[in-house]
């Protein structure tokens, strides 16, 4: 059974499925509004050298996303 887990958690290279956005209020809908929603697929292209933000990959653009906005997002890793 594949876990879930923050998708701050993941490293570069990595892909995984968002299952949910915990988050509410203006940081859950800014969140949204940028595309991660349930069932779109991200990849880790990068981060910065002190491991934030995190550069995402989704769709067809490339977004960053600070830690601790990356905490409430929660994803299943693909294989």
């Amino acid at each position: 059974m594949p876990t879930q887990q923050a998708l701050r958690s993941l490293k570069v290279g990595q892909k995984a499925v968002v299952r949910s956005v915990k988050a509410s209020g203006e940081l859950g809908r800014r969140i949204r509004d940028m595309g991660l929603v349930p069932g779109v697929t991200v990849e880790v292209v990068g981060r910065a050298p002190l491991k934030d933000p995190v550069a995402l990959r989704i769709l067809d653009f490339t977004l960053t996303l600070r830690n601790n906005e990356a905490d409430w997002i929660t994803v299943e890793i693909k294989d």
